[in-house]
């Protein structure tokens, strides 16, 4: 038998060609789940990003598995799941870049009135309308403060946004106000005129953004989420919506991707719908990444990025 590393694929077959020609030209016995035949004792290496529940334990020589996403939740969502077995979530700044970048667009789409202007564009009406408040005065609450959401926040705070961020433990960032823990979480959400939602998803943050917390927000605040589904409670947020507590939403993610064509989430005049497109992984970069996690892990080392399961992230 080769001493190449095994590495087995669990990714949707239609799919594979994304990754399979830059994995196939590394040192490595690439094999696909549901397509190629192999041993479970046999695999080295799990390359994925939502494996069946279960599975992932039936692998008794598992030495590392590897997230193709920045989120592990599709990982811990299975009660099965071996936790002794390092698990390395992809990282990559550019997909970091995208997301802030995002997260400044749909800010100052809001902030500047854009869909009030194309509106008054299809009626050919000019319409020198003012802004419904300073900048200066716009306060931005980011959940979750970890590198994608310190760059946002930096970002936005460079624009002359007054930047908060809310984190398990209180980040330090020039021009940002840090909030940390539960203790501190109704002073974050109340002085929060956009809410940002980049928390990873673990037990503690699901359902976070719900009727309570949408509460605590100022008058016509601002929801965006860009992490994932299990953050929002939909039904919540529609009747903040409807009440006109909250000014509208801007949603990245959904509890069920792709978002059925039956959710109101898609024809509410308060929402904006973007089908999970804030980053979208370079394939080329995930393989790489995955190619040189692998070689960190045969000559015994630890990466960086590997989750730590008593926080889930």
């Amino acid at each position: 038998m080769s001493t190449r590393p095994n590495l087995l694929m669990v990714v949707p077959i239609a799919w594979s060609p994304l990754w399979l020609p830059w994995l196939s030209e590394a040192n490595l016995n690439v094999f696909l789940h549901g397509r190629d035949e192999y041993k479970l004792e046999d695999i080295d290496y799990v390359l994925s990003f939502r494996p069946p529940p279960g599975f992932l334990k039936t692998l008794p020589n598992l030495k590392a598995i590897y997230s193709l996403g920045a989120g592990v939740d599709g990982f811990l969502a299975d009660p099965e799941f071996p936790k002794q077995i390092p698990l390395v979530r992809f990282v990559d700044p550019q997909l970091s870049t995208e997301m802030a970048q995002y997260v400044v667009m749909h800010v100052l789409l809001q902030h500047r009135r854009a869909k009030a202007f194309e509106e008054t564009q299809k009626q050919s009406k000019w319409a020198q309308m003012m802004l419904p408040r300073k900048t200066a005065d716009t306060r931005i609450g980011i959940l979750g403060f970890g590198e994608i959401g310190t760059m946002a926040g930096e970002r936005l705070r460079d624009l002359g946004f007054p930047v908060s961020g809310w984190s398990r433990s209180r980040k330090r960032v020039d021009g940002i106000k840090g909030y940390a823990g539960e203790d501190e979480f109704a002073a974050f959400t109340g002085s929060s005129d956009f809410l940002i939602c980049l928390l990873p998803l673990t037990d503690d943050t699901r359902g976070i953004l719900n009727a309570k917390s949408f509460a605590m927000l100022p008058k016509d605040s601002y929801v965006i989420n860009v992490a994932r589904g299990g953050h929002l409670i939909e039904n919540d947020l529609i009747a903040a919506l409807d009440s006109g507590h909250l000014a509208g939403a801007t949603l990245d993610v959904f509890q069920t991707e792709p978002l059925p064509e039956t959710s109101p989430l898609w024809k509410h005049p308060k929402i904006v719908v973007t089908p999970h497109i804030a980053a979208i992984s370079d394939p080329r970069v995930a393989a790489n990444f995955v190619i040189d996690g692998i070689a960190r892990a045969e000559r015994g080392e630890k990466h960086p990025n590997t989750v730590d399961m008593s926080r889930g992230y």
